[in-house]
């Protein structure tokens, strides 16, 4: 059972999933019987996301291959995902920075991608690939990724609170 206070219950689920509603309608979805019932509900309530709660979750993440600015749990979860993404390579490092500008101006938002389990040189080639797709359907993959970062983060957020 996965039931704790409010307080924290809203930091963590914002840590997740910065979309307002999202995280309103997990907490009235609370307490869950398990960590596997929370995310399916999690991937359920997120699914779709509008345009404008794309655009919201995403205003919580970093540049890809850039280092979070600031505190609090979102930030930190950033700084973990994007720390494992293997040694920094110059060359790679400043191909992402570029393709992240061209994203931007393309798509007018960060750049997403699911960072854990990748590499540097992965990530540059999805990015790469992405910025060829139309605005809908980057839109829609960009969705996908935040609801993969989504449950991740909400297995690890809250593995210690099933009991």
């Amino acid at each position: 059972m996965i039931d704790i206070e409010a307080e924290p219950l809203r930091e963590r689920l914002t840590a997740a999933l910065g979309v307002e509603r999202w995280v309103r309608a997990m907490e009235q979805a609370a307490p869950f019987d398990s960590l596997d019932e929370m995310v399916a509900t999690g991937r359920r309530l997120a699914t779709p996301l509008s345009r404008a709660e794309l655009d919201e979750a995403v205003s919580h993440h970093p540049r890809i291959g850039e280092r979070p600015a600031g505190a609090g749990t979102s930030a930190d979860l950033s700084r973990s995902e994007q720390g494992g993404l293997g040694s920094a390579d110059a060359d790679v490092d400043a191909a992402i920075a570029a393709g992240n500008v061209s994203y931007e101006e393309r798509f007018g938002r960060v750049f997403l991608i699911r960072a854990a389990g990748r590499t540097r040189p992965e990530i540059l080639t999805e990015l790469t690939r992405r910025l060829g797709a139309d605005p809908d359907a980057e839109a829609d993959e960009a969705t996908e990724q935040l609801r993969q970062i989504m449950e991740l983060r909400l297995a690890g957020l809250f593995a210690d609170e099933e009991k």
